[in-house]
């Protein structure tokens, strides 16, 4: 039997209950955008950074100020996390590359090209410990005019690495249809992947991936099944300190154990793109949900503390 720790969360397993506080509520934000992505806490400046895709602009949210434009045009920037020094990296559509914004306020294009060709569209990405960039590289966001304008694929989707010394990016799985969300374990021996399948392909092949992690801390092997969501597939996602997985789904948040097992849902209005943990102690949930943004204060913080 279903239990409800709070008026937002069902639980469905005991273990979720001590995720979540029966009087935090979930928090509208702000609202009136098309698609909202990428959402990066910025700890230094205590503020949130997101990119609404149709609207070609970067926006950032602040407790005292709401919502202010950051970056506008931001080349459709979907994906974006913050590097070890604290840089902005983002993943773009409409030039089909991956940037790193220096603290002067210039951008430094990181890759544009691999294996030979040009990449697609770049969707999310995550920085490691050693400083490589990790990202994926579906179609979606060369498909439609919506997020960037259609275009034509040079090749097909993949995972990438980044080597942050010799700026050399690596194919690192390219058995996928539509990679898309990405995140490691706390202790990066695991690296966890959304196969959000291809347009139109049967639900079959949507599902969440996980790899192991080699000793040099490059190398994947494994690549199996870890979690199927339902209803619908999975997005963007971030792991908690206890290594569950948080991701956006058709109605929600849905929560997973290490293990695979559902353990509960954070029921959200709207569907649910990508999400962070930040503010103080990183602690609040920050939902990237269509056309609105929302938070929730939970009793767990993310695994990289928020800078």
């Amino acid at each position: 039997m279903l239990r409800q720790p709070s008026n937002c969360t069902e639980s469905h397993d005991p273990r979720f209950d001590e995720l979540v506080l029966f009087n935090a509520e979930l928090e509208l934000l702000a609202e009136g955008f098309r698609w909202l992505e990428g959402p990066v806490w910025f700890g230094d400046h205590n503020c949130l950074l997101v990119n609404d895709i149709p609207n070609n602009r970067t926006l950032r949210w602040s407790e005292r100020q709401g919502i202010s434009t950051f970056l506008e045009p931001s080349d459709f920037a979907n994906g974006q996390t913050r590097d070890r020094q604290g840089r902005l990296i983002q993943c773009h559509h409409r030039n089909r590359c991956l940037t790193r914004r220096e603290f002067d306020g210039t951008t430094t294009t990181l890759a544009r090209e691999a294996r030979g060709h040009r990449l697609n569209a770049p969707n999310d990405v995550v920085v490691k410990r050693d400083g490589s960039i990790w990202f994926s590289d579906p179609l979606y966001g060369l498909l439609t005019d919506y997020e960037g304008g259609r275009q034509q694929s040079a090749q097909p989707p993949a995972l990438y690495r980044l080597d942050p010394d010799t700026g050399v990016v690596e194919a690192m799985a390219s058995d996928f249809d539509g990679p898309n969300g990405l995140a490691f374990s706390p202790d990066e021996r695991l690296l966890y992947v959304a196969e959000s399948g291809a347009p139109g392909m049967a639900e079959t092949r949507q599902h969440i991936r996980v790899f192991q992690v080699g000793a040099d801390g490059r190398s994947l092997s494994g690549g199996e099944i870890f979690h199927k969501i339902n209803p619908g597939w999975a997005d963007g996602f971030r792991v908690d300190e206890h290594g569950n997985l948080w991701c956006g789904a058709a109605d929600g948040v849905h929560v997973i154990a290490p293990d695979g097992t559902l353990l509960g849902k954070v029921l959200v209005p709207r569907r649910v793109s990508n999400l962070c943990f930040g503010d103080r102690y990183g602690s609040r949930l920050f939902l990237c949900a269509s056309t609105a943004l929302y938070a929730l204060f939970t009793n767990t913080r993310g695994a990289a503390a928020p800078y």
